[in-house]
């Protein structure tokens, strides 16, 4: 494309005659008297001398050169990396390319972690995990996801005329993976470890003096290549979508999840793929919420404009049908054809006069998908702060493309002006949450998923946390991260901190259910049968509707609801084409418990549930497909995931009221009530921080909750597996973790200006494919319909 893009514009430039083109000029032909194509080229001598007289073509050309060079470079490195993955599925996995293509996943993970207990593929640790497996792909991304979730990288700002913003482009991310990780003068040494000088504290300030130096000279680079690079962008955009929108001219109307968005709303230790599916899941609630802002306005205007526009169209096409010889007048086509695409344009802001729109219930769907919500949009989603803060996750595709055209110039400012000035938080950051894994090597903190050093007390983490305000993850980033890779891999054992935490979650939920006990409450999803709250909610409302809490009134009076509305959301939404089908499928895996119901009594006692035996159970075997097993698997954790945003609500209205009542106590006896009480109705605030990702003024919202979809049971197995935890060291403070030989980790306050790092045996190295930035870039995938 590269070489395509540069040649085909040089030549356009200086190889065509355009005034015989354009029958500006006459040929003279002895035999005919039409005029070809090939007329309107200049000889070769002609072309070359034009190129040779123009410096500035010379300059591209020389640019451009080296870039394909490079480009060459790195393919042939891809192409050799591929062979060696190629060799390993075949001669180790013994899977052959023919099966590839349809294998899943988990099937690969599987029979990689059956490999190590047989070859010791990784020669530090006897035993492979899932997580050592996702830890070793994901190693980079979850250092950008942490980083967003902290906001310390410079993406978001406030602008004189567009208020708050976000620019997040291809071009900004490569710097900052090539000034992060893998460019010259990185961070990283090797694509596993960190250097050594980064792991101590003593000389932070050296190391972020340095860090800004390399990062003013990157965007002096920038700045100097950015009319090339600006260049290029406008012809690949050019040639790229002129074509789409000539086919599909609301194309630019469309939506797409951002970049700055697939990185927000991304857990740690999520595979594309997974993100892709789940993001794809929300995209149709997602398109019909940002369609309820539609102006009334500008609806009018668009409805005249498509109709005189259609007017003059009616009338140029009847005319074309009288006789074709009007479509040699000159710019008829082109009319016919701006007029059509002003029409197409024109319909995509007239709304379907039959559509009903209830902003509240669609972005508890999209919460059900996407996982991750700032507290202030509950119960304020019909206002236009809400609906500008979502469409920075969820933006026009004519948006993206402007963003990246604008990329080249706007990218060296932030680099010299922004990101400069955070060196030295990015240094502090890399020391104070990189942990070295046996057999994986130097990973961020985040994605251990530890709740005792990363939890959000207002996250169900209250009291089992250990973490500062600086150690925390927003926005429920640990717990959310937590409970989806548990579901998305039935079979990990977490470590014991991590089990423990998930059955305080389930007690604290059977204390809150009304005339159950614990061991036979409807909300148990290990049950000896598969008959789960995934089953009940794929099967219908009715059984979820009996599902209420007690104790507490406000959760009495709104659970019921919430859960109604969030299993119908889900159900609509589900990409199973038929409910038939589905229930068939659940009848099947009914009849197949009632033979099995020693293995469920297994399932219940250890955790897991129906996707964990599918893959060695000959009774589960071709009773239910990988569909809706990853069917139950994405329901199972949209259900996880309001259930949590709800009791996190419920949760923060407990200590807005408990603080209310305090401070009317305070004002009834202030004579008798120290100073320390007055300013206790303000102490929700720090308890309850508000997102550092989403600020705003809005007022917290006091509406009815979301769906409070009453289930906190987990796939998690029981077991207390802790050989993640056992092989890890911080590099932190003095002797903050030491580790021993049981596999208990002891732990310490992490400080910014922390120590020491114990020098470690580094993993073999690996090729690895050069970071590739393709797949993120396309249009959103297709919409199943139910």
């Amino acid at each position: 494309q590269l070489l395509f893009v540069v040649g085909f514009t040089v030549f356009l430039a200086n190889c065509v005659d355009y005034d015989i083109l354009f029958a500006n000029k006459f040929v003279n032909h002895t035999d005919s008297s039409k005029v070809t194509l090939p007329d309107a080229f200049l000889p070769v001598d002609v072309c070359s001398a034009r190129i040779r007289d123009n410096a500035f073509v010379i300059f591209v050309l020389m640019i451009s050169g080296v870039f394909w060079l490079h480009r060459l470079v790195k393919f042939i490195y891809n192409v050799c990396c591929y062979w060696e993955i190629r060799s390993f599925y075949i001669n180790a996995l013994k899977m052959t390319m023919s099966e590839l293509p349809y294998a899943t996943w988990q099937e690969v993970q599987a029979r990689i972690v059956e490999i190590q207990k047989e070859h010791q593929i990784c020669i530090h640790k006897k035993e492979l995990t899932e997580l050592d497996i996702y830890h070793r792909i994901l190693r980079f991304k979850n250092y950008m996801v942490a980083m967003v979730n902290k906001s310390l990288l410079p993406v978001r700002f406030r602008l004189p005329a567009l208020g708050e913003s976000v620019f997040y482009t291809r071009g900004l991310k490569y710097n900052f993976e090539l000034i992060f990780f893998w460019g010259p003068g990185s961070l990283f040494e090797n694509e596993w470890s960190l250097k050594p000088e980064y792991k101590r504290g003593g000389n932070r300030a050296e190391l972020a003096d340095r860090l800004a130096s390399r990062i003013l000279w990157i965007g002096i680079a920038n700045l100097l290549l950015c009319p090339v690079i600006l260049v290029w962008q406008i012809l690949y955009a050019f040639f790229s979508y002129t074509e789409v929108i000539k086919r599909e001219p609301g194309s630019l109307g469309a939506r797409c999840w951002s970049l700055y968005g697939r990185c927000y709303l991304r857990h740690f230790n999520e595979l594309d793929h997974e993100l892709m599916s789940r993001l794809s899941k929300g995209y149709k609630a997602a398109s019909k919420y940002m369609n309820c802002f539609l102006s009334p306005l500008l609806t009018v205007v668009a409805k005249n404009v498509a109709f005189f526009a259609g007017s003059l169209l009616a009338v140029l096409i009847a005319l074309t049908i009288y006789d074709e010889d009007v479509l040699a007048v000159e710019h008829v086509l082109s009319s016919i054809t701006l007029l059509g695409v002003c029409i197409t344009v024109c319909r995509s802001f007239i709304p379907d006069k039959h559509m009903v729109f209830c902003p509240e219930q669609l972005l508890r769907v999209i919460l059900a998908h996407i996982h991750y919500m700032p507290d202030h949009w509950q119960g304020n989603a019909h206002r236009y702060e809400t609906r500008d803060q979502f469409s920075q996750l969820f933006q026009y595709k004519a948006v993206f493309i402007l963003e990246e055209l604008i990329s080249p110039v706007v990218t060296p400012i932030i680099l010299i002006f922004c990101l400069r000035r955070k060196s030295l938080e990015i240094i502090d950051f890399f020391r104070n949450f990189t942990v070295e894994v046996v057999g994986v090597g130097d990973t961020c903190s985040f994605a251990q998923m530890d709740i005792r050093q990363h939890g959000h007390p207002a996250w169900m983490s209250e009291g089992k946390t250990e973490a500062s305000i600086y150690q925390q993850a927003e926005d429920g980033k640990t717990e959310l991260s937590l409970m989806h890779f548990a579901i998305t891999n039935p079979q990990w054992q977490p470590p014991q901190e991590t089990t423990h935490f998930i059955s305080q979650l389930k007690e604290r939920v059977h204390r809150e259910a009304t005339g159950a006990p614990s061991d036979t409450h409807p909300l148990s999803l290990s049950e000896s049968e598969p008959r789960s709250l995934i089953a009940n909610l794929l099967g219908g409302p009715s059984t979820l509707a009996s599902i209420h809490f007690g104790r507490d009134g406000s959760l009495t009076n709104h659970a019921a609801a919430g859960i109604s509305d969030g299993a119908s959301a889900l159900r609509s939404l589900s990409p199973i084409s038929s409910s038939l089908h589905l229930r068939g499928s659940l009848s099947a895996a009914h009849r197949a418990a009632g033979h099995t119901s020693a293995m469920s009594k297994a399932m219940a006692g250890s955790g897991t549930d129906a996707r964990t035996v599918s893959s060695g159970s000959s009774a589960w075997e071709g009773q239910l497909t990988s569909l809706v097993l990853s069917e139950y698997a994405s329901t199972e954790m949209s259900i996880h995931a309001l259930y949590m945003h709800e009791l996190h609500k419920q949760q923060s209205r407990g200590e807005l009221s408990r603080h209310t009542w305090h401070r009317q106590e305070s004002d009834e006896s202030s004579d008798s009530v120290p100073d320390e009480a007055r300013s206790e109705p303000h102490l929700h605030s720090r308890h309850f921080p508000r997102s550092h990702t989403f600020p705003t003024t809005v007022p917290s919202p006091s509406a009815i909750p979301t769906s409070a979809s009453a289930t906190c049971s987990t796939t998690l197995g029981q077991g207390g597996a802790s050989s993640q935890s056992s092989t890890q060291q911080r590099y932190s403070g003095p002797t903050t973790d030491s580790f021993g030989l049981g596999g208990k980790v002891v732990r310490s306050a992490r400080v910014p200006m922390g120590g020491w790092a114990q020098e470690g045996q580094a993993a073999p190295r690996h090729h690895e494919p050069l970071p590739e930035e393709s797949s993120e870039d396309e249009m959103p995938p297709h919409i199943h319909k139910v």
